[in-house]
């Protein structure tokens, strides 16, 4: 069965004439229908659909119900449609399976109506044009609906600066308190979220951000320039972690597991809910969603002392989840993702909260040097939160705003703290990027254990941790900046440190290229990424495609810029333009660029031998 679903403002049909010899007889209820806000399921019945056609309807009401959720309407119409497929199921079996998902989704509560089938019918539709308003599915007999796990009851509360805990239904939010609002609305009050495009996505395509159309959904391709920019991001995450001032091991593994293995098993039983799973010689592997099977397989194996923690293992770990189609959004929700994993292995509960105000700490400090604030969901425990109180004190001082406290079930979760630090991106739209548990399950799962003092065993607590979140969230992240400083009437911009090329020289004529590549050569020497536009093309166009391609520094280079030894430069910071020396320039650019990792280009460094990879 093929449905095609669009959420619409309007939907209405009328029926005209007979597209089939013996349609569906028409009654007056039928022959004209209207739905205002819903859910509109064009429908297909495949010839296949015939040998378990209630099946059928029951998996096609499931994922018909998952979509319903997220839109968050309990309107739907079921519109017959038999241009999704060219394998129609007969008329009998066709009827019969639309009928039975009309009952499935009466029974399950929605408001639901069908147009007739077997009829020409003039249709008018207004989508609402929001990134989840046009939806496909295939349904099978094997399809199975993933939903998310069952809803589990939980309580928020809003905790101030005070200490003091107010309902999010009556907290009276101050004028800084806009974007925690945004948050507070979305996951405690469970407003709909906005619509639109996001504005980064036209960024992302200049840099060769691209999805990759020959895999599954959901997994990203990287061009030259996107290639480099995660090579440094990969490298900037473990230099952040050693900051946190413990011994950390760098480890790597496979990305596949053994869903028969027991810790394993258990785990996806209770948390694997969007596992991606492959069957390989009728064997079952999950692929990894995170570092942690990989790590914990490793150090179950390790010879552990008291003496010897806390430690971490850190891996940049190729990660996957089975997200939904309709939910995935390019370098944000995503079936593969690079996620910067570190665990920490920990004596006590004490001591992960001691290690976790490191790691709270050095969180914000990163977000802060793009000028961004988190705001962050404690899902906790109330008797966690209660026994520590002072410390989720000391949190928020860090964040200097109210806090969202999630107290879910007692002995519910593997962990009894998960910090969840979001940004509100440019739609208003909360967008987790940051991540920090106390774990205190895993370590007995999978068999990690250390001798204590008194030469007895004990199971350490775990910190897990990616203190700037998934490798393409912060890239997410660098967009979302680039969209702000344009809304303020700034050019857009990635920081310097990150920029592919740093620096472009541009020389006036053919007879400058060889001194401009020179100047390129001292300036890779002195740890610059620069590169030198020698193609045959006009002075204007060279300036448009370095603004284009965002080169923080571009120099105009010529007889002038070789008598007087000073560079015309013109900065895309500010749009100004400066003669300097190059000892000065460096000693500017030292600045914008200290404490961040350094990589030569990867890509040559004269355009014109490059193919025409990029789409701006």
């Amino acid at each position: 069965m093929r449905l095609l679903l669009v959420h619409a403002d309007r939907f209405e049909y009328e029926a005209r004439e007979k597209a089939v010899k013996e349609p569906e007889p028409l009654n007056e209820s039928h022959k004209k229908g209207a739905l205002e806000n819903g859910l509109v399921v064009f429908s297909t019945v495949e010839k296949n659909d015939e040998q378990e056609p209630e099946q059928i309807a029951t998996n096609a009401a499931s994922s018909i119900e998952e979509v319903l959720g997220w839109l968050k309407t309990k309107r739907v119409m079921v519109y017959p449609y038999a241009h999704l497929s060219t394998s129609l199921a007969s008329r009998e079996p066709a009827i019969s399976v639309l009928k039975a998902l009309e009952e499935k989704l009466a029974q399950k509560g929605y408001e639901v109506s069908r147009s007739p089938f077997g009829w020409y019918k003039s249709f008018t539709i207004t989508a609402k044009g929001h990134p989840l308003s046009e939806l496909s599915r295939t349904i099978t007999v094997d399809t199975k609906s993933r939903q998310a796990a069952p809803a589990v009851k939980t309580e928020y509360v809003i905790m101030d600066q005070e200490g003091k805990l107010h309902s999010p239904e009556d907290f009276m939010f101050g004028p800084h308190d806009v974007e925690f609002k945004s948050l507070v609305e979305k996951e405690a009050l469970k407003k709909g979220l906005t619509g639109g495009e996001p504005h980064f996505l036209d960024y992302a395509r200049r840099f060769g951000i691209e999805w990759e159309s020959f895999a599954d959904v959901g997994h990203m391709r990287f061009g030259p320039e996107a290639n480099l920019i995660m090579d440094l991001l990969a490298e900037y995450a473990g230099q952040v972690i050693r900051r946190i001032g413990i011994p950390i091991l760098n480890v790597k593994g496979t990305n596949m597991f053994d869903v028969a293995v027991k810790p394993i098993k258990e785990h996806l039983q209770l948390f694997g809910s969007r596992a991606y799973e492959v069957k390989v010689d009728e064997r079952t592997f999950v692929l990894r969603y995170a570092a942690c099977f990989q790590q914990f397989s490793m150090v179950k194996d390790w010879t552990l002392s008291y003496k010897t923690l806390p430690f971490g293992t850190f891996e940049v770990a190729d990660s996957y989840r089975m997200e939904q189609s309709g939910e995935l959004l390019l370098s944000f929700r995503l079936r593969k993702f690079l996620m910067p994993d570190l665990h920490i292995y920990l004596k006590s509960v004490g001591e992960a909260i001691r290690i976790g105000d490191k790691i709270h700490r050095t969180i914000y400090e990163e977000i802060r040097k793009l000028n961004r604030e988190y705001v962050s969901l404690y899902n906790t425990t109330r008797s966690f939160f209660e026994a520590n109180k002072d410390s989720f004190m000391e949190l928020a001082k860090v964040e200097k705003k109210p806090i969202l406290l999630n107290f879910v079930p007692e002995g519910l979760y593997y962990w009894v703290l998960n910090v969840e630090y979001n940004i509100i991106d440019d739609l208003d739209r909360p967008r987790e990027i940051g991540t920090f548990q106390i774990d205190v399950g895993n370590a007995k799962r999978f068999g990690i254990a250390y001798t204590d003092e008194k030469g007895e065993k004990q199971f350490p607590v775990i910190i897990h941790t990616a203190v700037i979140g998934g490798l393409e969230r912060y890239l997410f992240t660098l967009l979302d900046c680039a969209v702000r400083l344009e809304r303020q009437g700034k050019k857009p911009m990635l920081p310097v440190w990150i920029s592919p090329a740093q620096v472009r020289i541009i020389p006036i004529a053919k007879q400058f290229v060889k001194q401009g590549v020179k100047l390129l050569e001292t300036l890779e020497k002195a740890g610059i990424r620069a590169d030198l536009d020698d193609r045959d093309d006009t002075m204007q166009s060279k300036v448009r495609d370095a603004e284009l391609s965002w080169i923080p520094y571009t120099i105009i280079y010529g007889e002038k810029e070789i008598k007087t030894k000073e560079l015309s430069i013109r900065s895309r910071a500010d749009s100004k333009e400066s003669k300097v020396s190059l000892a000065a320039f460096l000693k500017r650019f030292r600045g914008e660029v200290e404490g961040y990792p350094a990589k030569t280009l990867t890509y040559p460094t004269l355009l014109s031998q490059r193919p025409g990879y990029k789409r701006m």
